[in-house]
């Protein structure tokens, strides 16, 4: 099953390259892409998603079209376009450092540890945070860190081994134990975001940007908690951060629906046509597959995450995927991007066709993504 999902998979790639060359895909809605520029925070995956291509077939039609991409990422950080956001992790670890990873290409690599700098200019000594969005001082923002940046921080520890430079690896872990206390709540659920007093750090409050209210738990930041944080246990090998993967892990299993793939909000009502969110799903899958890795063969939830990842990517691949619809160009049905905001409510979303497409390639043949070496 997982092979003739990644195949599909990767004959839509092709096909997308072919039919939009130059251009990534943007969140629109009736099924299919909306192509354009490289200017919004999503397009690394579409560039890793080609790398995942190029590493299972071998295929140097993959490998151009990735390198001709990584040139586009060179370009936009030359001219800062669109950058003011703390996701620089999801655009360059997947692109650049991808490059860096698989072709070993010293420019790629040099470009990345550019783009490790660049997030580093969200740093907020005061707060001692990573500002989310906006620029500094900014009186919505300014305070502000999200769940989502937990995928972001393999840039700045990847930049750390790189260069030795302790900064990096330093600012990582600050903002990753503030996200442990702050984002993560003691039933194991999380906030989307949590507010601090700029000018000296003092913790504010939770809420919510994209999810159902305040308190609820929106999906996908409880997906981007657990790979997010199993990541950090993998460069830094605290167990705290083990732990609260191994937590955020539980609980989502814990809350899905008979389908094994998470409505959009844990917390929303449950009626016909509430939106799901295959995309969280799938990260999720991604994330577990990480846990799992780091548990020991006698640890029973070791077992428990690796069915937990079948039983999603199961549902995921029968129920969700467009393997029944050749002409289709995203891989998933039913994702959300912001429902409260009415932007991408059930549709394709690209980062749910990146880690779903990780996740298959990681169980059949054990290619891990581009979020360390």
């Amino acid at each position: 099953m997982w092979k003739q999902a990644i195949e599909d998979a990767v004959q839509k790639i092709r096909k997308n390259i072919e039919g939009h060359p130059g251009l990534f895909p943007h969140i629109t809605e009736g099924n299919r892409y909306q192509w354009g520029e490289n200017n919004d925070w999503i397009e690394g995956f579409y560039t890793g998603m080609i790398w995942l291509s190029y590493q299972y077939t071998g295929d140097e039609f993959f490998k151009k079209a990735a390198e001709e991409q990584v040139q586009n990422f060179r370009e936009r950080l030359d001219n800062n376009v669109a950058l003011d956001h703390h996701d620089i992790g999801f655009l360059y670890s997947l692109s650049s450092k991808a490059g860096w990873i698989i072709a070993k290409d010293e420019e790629a690599r040099q470009l990345t540890l550019r783009a490790a700098d660049k997030l580093m200019q969200r740093w907020r000594p005061a707060g001692q945070y990573i500002q989310a969005w906006g620029p500094e001082g900014d009186p919505k923002n300014g305070g502000r860190i999200i769940i989502d940046c937990m995928l972001n921080l393999p840039l700045l520890y990847w930049a750390y081994e790189q260069t030795g430079d302790p900064k990096y690896r330093d600012i990582a872990i600050i903002h990753a134990e503030k996200s442990r206390r702050y984002l993560v709540r003691g039933d194991d659920s999380s906030y989307h975001t949590f507010y601090f007093n700029q000018e000296d750090g003092t913790p504010i409050g939770g809420g919510t940007h994209q999810g159902y209210h305040d308190g609820s738990t929106w999906t996908r930041g409880q997906a981007w908690g657990i790979y997010g944080f199993a990541l950090s246990y993998r460069y830094t090998r605290n167990p705290l951060f083990l732990e609260t993967s191994r937590r955020l892990a539980r609980y989502f299993d814990k809350h899905l629906p008979e389908d094994q793939v998470a409505y959009w909000d844990f917390d929303a009502p449950t009626e016909e046509g509430t939106p799901r969110d295959s995309s969280a799903s799938a990260i999720a899958a991604a994330g577990v597959l990480e846990l799992a890795e780091h548990l020991d063969e006698k640890d029973p939830d070791k077992a428990f995450f690796q069915d937990a990842a079948v039983r999603w990517m199961a549902s995921l691949v029968r129920n969700y995927s467009t393997m029944s619809m050749p002409e289709a160009e995203g891989l998933l049905l039913h994702g959300s991007y912001h429902v409260r905001g009415d932007r991408g409510p059930d549709d394709f979303m690209i980062w749910g066709d990146y880690y779903y497409l990780e996740a298959l390639m990681r169980m059949e043949r054990g290619l891990k993504g581009y979020w360390y070496e």
